[in-house]
């Protein structure tokens, strides 16, 4: 599955003589932390670097796919979200990937990505306090949510927090309403306890049902899907490098669909 996508990614990229991409994460990578607030300075930094500034990323895809690393879309087994990968000829990287389910939800979809850009980074705590899954939990939230940017729409010090405000939040970011009451006791805003308490009674059944999900052509999730593949194949065809008949097979659609996008509707 991830490996037939990749080869025809690659293969399209070979097509239209672009040559594999940099390597966007040399010098990003790190090998220990010295605690959870440093993960967060390393989420920050990487923001930084990307030009990011303090605002929510519209789309995680297309920053992921810009950046170099090539993103599919995939129906994965139920309990697997996404993966991380790095494609290798001759022994020498030529293209980090990460593939991500098509089944999960826009909020779960975007914490993957982020979860799976962790991957490319952390390669080790070096702190037998903080595991390895843990920190990419905890970088993925702050990259997602920039810590600085949280506080100041929601304020520090809060005694609680009223299930209007998390639901803002979480469609302000784009990411799951337990996602962000985490991400509200990482920052300061709530006190553990307080994250604790959310979490034994009114946010009790989020883990396993989310409440009022971004709409899945609304918002974040109009645009968080993998596009420089196809526009890619789209483009070699446009340039006549490649038949309808290849297209079709690199798209895995059908013949008669890509003859359709071609000519356009039909004359009325």
């Amino acid at each position: 599955m991830l490996i037939d996508n990749l080869e025809r990614y690659l293969t399209i990229e070979e097509v239209l003589g672009i040559p594999p991409a940099s390597d966007r994460l040399e010098g990003r990578r790190y090998d220990g932390v010295a605690d959870v607030e440093e993960i967060d300075d390393r989420a920050d930094e990487l923001r930084n670097a990307w030009d990011l500034g303090l605002d929510p990323v519209p789309s995680l895809c297309a920053l992921l796919e810009d950046k170099g690393i090539k993103v599919v879309e995939d129906d994965l087994p139920e309990r697997i979200n996404g993966l991380a990968c790095q494609v290798l000829r001759d022994g020498k990287p030529v293209a980090d990937a990460v593939l991500v389910s098509s089944r999960t939800n826009v909020e779960r979809k975007r914490s993957t990505l982020a979860h799976e850009l962790a991957h490319r980074i952390i390669r080790s705590t070096g702190n037998p306090a903080i595991k390895l899954e843990a920190a990419m939990n905890r970088f993925a939230g702050a990259f997602l949510v920039p810590g600085r940017h949280l506080i100041e729409e929601a304020g520090e010090g809060r005694r609680r927090i009223t299930y209007f405000e998390i639901v803002r939040l979480k469609h302000m970011y784009g990411v799951s309403a337990a996602a962000m009451l985490v991400r509200l006791g990482q920052v300061g805003v709530l006190t553990p306890a307080a994250v604790q308490r959310a979490f034994r009674t009114f946010a009790r059944s989020w883990r396993k049902s989310e409440p009022e999900p971004i709409d899945g052509n609304q918002g974040f999730a109009a645009f968080e899907k993998p596009q420089r593949f196809k526009g890619l194949v789209w483009r070699a065809l446009g340039e006549e490098l490649i038949s309808p008949v290849r297209a079709a097979t690199l798209l895995n659609e059908s013949l008669d669909a890509v003859e359709q996008q071609i000519t356009g509707p039909a004359n009325q």
